[in-house]
């Protein structure tokens, strides 16, 4: 289930799970998905969507998935690929600028969990290592006794994403893998977040302390594309997109740095997702 901050309670892509459901849900489509979700079609199908023919997929996608055009810059594509990423309009989202408020990097859909001593969390019934997500165990015992948050992104998201607060961060990190949807009934039957190819940074934040941020890819993502290496970085900054599919952001949060916001917490207790704004509050500072 999925609800706004406001507590209504909204559908997610009907068709889009009904195809998934048949895909993971018998053996011949999770054959079939065994070839799709390989690195080699994912890189295909990412050269497609850069191409001009793509951009004839345009129209079809607006008028099946509702997207609201009014927010975007909706000129000068040159692909598929080039929509997918669109611009937001000047003013569309409002970045939080109050030093100790949590600001979410991006549109999704969020559930937050507790990282216990043992660095396990789940989503959506499944187990995870934080290990698993970065195989990097002296990083991820960092995190024990923090917060994981999970930024689910649909098809019909706008795809880029900023940076929560000041500061400075590392290089990337990239982890090759297979490239599976992060849709929940995929989850079902796949440890998503420790198959898809990902990308994670650690961020040394002014007022969170470090955090780590992991970009993951889904099926038929071609590219995780952040923009900066070793850098400095202003709150707000654009720090990347995902180009075409849907796909999450995991960010990993230090013991007692923290609060999140209490519906969050309390739909999260409910395996319910929250609907959350590019730059909008989410938490405090602890």
């Amino acid at each position: 289930m999925i609800k706004t901050r406001t507590g209504q309670v909204i559908e997610s892509n009907a068709k889009q799970n009904k195809l998934l459901k048949k895909l993971y849900g018998n053996v011949f489509g999770r054959v079939l998905l065994k070839t799709l979700t390989a690195p080699a079609i994912s890189k295909a199908a990412g050269c497609f969507m850069d191409s001009p023919p793509s951009k004839l997929l345009i129209k079809p996608f607006i008028r099946r998935s509702g997207i609201d055009t009014s927010q975007y810059i909706m000129t000068g594509f040159r692909s598929y690929n080039d929509f997918f990423t669109r611009v937001i309009k000047p003013g569309k989202r409002t970045i939080d600028r109050t030093p100790d408020h949590l600001i979410s990097p991006c549109d999704s859909k969020l559930t937050a969990y507790k990282i216990g001593r043992d660095s396990i969390f789940r989503i959506k019934g499944s187990r995870y290592r934080v290990t698993d997500l970065l195989q990097n165990d002296f990083l991820a015992k960092r995190f024990s006794g923090g917060y994981c948050l999970i930024f689910r992104l649909e098809v019909d998201d706008y795809h880029r994403y900023c940076y929560i607060d000041d500061g400075t961060k590392s290089e990337n990190t990239f982890i090759a893998g297979e490239l599976h949807t992060v849709n929940p009934i995929a989850l079902e039957r796949y440890n998503i977040y420790k198959r898809n190819c990902r990308e994670y940074t650690v961020l040394h934040t002014e007022n969170f302390g470090d955090v780590v941020q992991v970009e993951v890819g889904a099926m038929m993502v071609g590219r995780i594309v952040n923009h900066h290496g070793e850098a400095s970085f202003r709150r707000g900054d654009e720090k990347g997109k995902f180009e075409f599919g849907g796909s999450t952001i995991v960010m990993l949060f230090g013991k007692d740095s923290i609060s999140i916001d209490e519906d969050i917490l309390r739909n999260s207790a409910e395996g319910i997702e929250t609907v959350v704004k590019y730059g909008e509050k989410i938490g405090i500072k602890a």
